[in-house]
């Protein structure tokens, strides 16, 4: 009898493992490729169908999405993805929706990617870091050019086809300045309704420091060193904490009050669930994780899809079930340690309810006390929380009361008139 999960886990699968077609400076990931020196990096129609076979019969619920990531996963080719939708439909349980998910750097986009994502609802995720200069000062091919105007053809399309999208912007040293020349260039620009932010901490040890600072892409190191999630350094290309809490700052203060309900923003949408009473709409500020999980091409499972390496493989779904190896102890007592390792100035923090100590993965910094486990970003986090208080309390208000929370935009112009 085939085994079903208690609880949802997301499964992150990389079909063409860590190759992509660009080398952006800051994507360590790249480095995950000397992993499986030997590999052609193509998930193959055994692993494929083993993924979506098992996958369907672990998910407890009446949803089930399966999210597509690389490296870059348009270079599997359509007849990948043709071949994934027949599987789930022969794998499909009456009652079940299924919805696909595609995280995509958006160069190798033409007229069939986009009539194909069209056609089978998929929801596409495009990486864009602002502006022309702005997205180019990292995101670069492999002769270390810039990729913006690539990136934009690639998004006109999916417009053209009224494909479903949102922005992936991630935040790093090149773009932190800059938070509403980014966010209005997403607005006014892009008209881009859906946006997430992604902070780049590029965390090394000492020794790795000089070499991680050069990047990540092959003609900067001969010798691409494997990232894994150690040390207490980080490189020059990162954000900066205290500005990456001020460039979210800046860009709430120009959301709240005008593009509420019209331009939805991930962080604010989780924050106002926690300020709700219903925190861990996103793994980074749930009080515990474990539940999102990344498939290598071969069919390997990690715990997380920051730490593809080594030490927290949990096994390939080629050997043992994928609801086994999602459901051990092992993987448990990862997700666990997100809530017992957090150190008392977090459990202490007067924003703990929204934060919860932020990602396991940045936690290598000293709290002032100098207990060991503070977030990284932490004083960007604690500054950005606090400065949406306010706001957030008249939105929660708003939802008890069965009012739209886009009214906060009139309470705060009111008030500023008085």
């Amino acid at each position: 009898m085939n085994k079903t999960a208690q609880f949802p886990f997301h499964i992150m699968s990389k079909p063409s493992g860590a190759t992509c077609n660009l080398d952006c400076k800051y994507c360590y990931f790249l480095s995950k490729e000397v992993m499986y020196p030997q590999s052609n990096f193509r998930m193959s129609d055994a692993v494929l169908e083993a993924y979506i076979r098992q996958y369907i019969e672990s998910q407890p619920g009446n949803l089930i999405t399966f999210a597509w990531q690389g490296g870059e996963p348009t270079l599997m080719g359509l007849d990948f993805f043709h071949k994934a939708l027949a599987l789930q439909k022969k794998y499909t349980k009456p009652g079940i929706k299924i919805e696909n998910t595609l995280q995509t750097n958006g160069t190798l986009l033409d007229v069939k990617w986009a009539k194909f994502f069209k056609k089978n609802n998929f929801l596409i995720g495009i990486s864009i870091d602002g502006p022309e200069d702005l997205h180019n000062a990292y995101r670069v091919d492999k002769g270390g050019k810039g990729t913006f105007s690539q990136v934009m053809r690639g998004l006109k399309l999916l417009e053209k086809y009224s494909v479903d999208y949102n922005i992936l912007c991630t935040v790093h040293a090149g773009n932190q300045d800059h938070p509403l020349r980014v966010y209005r260039f997403f607005r006014d620009e892009l008209r881009a309704a859906f946006i997430q932010f992604i902070p780049i901490v590029e965390r090394v040890t000492p020794d790795i420091l000089p070499i991680a600072n050069l990047g990540w892409r092959e003609e900067s190191n001969a010798e691409r060193p494997l990232y894994t999630q150690q040390g207490d350094k980080y490189t020059q290309r990162s954000v900066n904490a205290k500005k990456y809490g001020a460039f979210l700052n800046a860009i709430f203060d120009e959301w709240v009050r005008k593009d509420v309900g019209r331009v939805f923003v991930q962080h604010f949408d989780v924050a106002l669930a926690a300020w709700y009473g219903q925190p861990g709409a996103l793994c980074i500020f749930a009080p515990t994780c474990g539940q999102a999980l990344a498939l290598e091409h071969n069919g390997d499972l990690f715990s997380c899809d920051h730490y593809v390496e080594p030490d927290y493989k949990l096994g390939n779904i080629l050997e043992t079930p994928l609801i086994q190896l999602a459901t051990v102890k092992k993987q448990r007592r990862f997700g666990e340690e997100k809530l017992t390792s957090l150190p008392r100035y977090c459990r202490e923090c007067e924003v703990r309810f929204a934060c919860h100590g932020g990602c396991p993965k940045n936690r290598f910094i000293r709290t002032p006390d100098g207990e060991e486990g503070l977030n990284y970003l932490c004083a960007g986090y604690k500054a950005f929380f606090n400065h949406i208080d306010e706001p957030m309390k008249i939105m929660v208000n708003l939802l008890k009361a069965q009012r739209p929370p886009a009214e906060v935009m009139q309470i705060l112009a009111a008030g500023k008139d008085k």
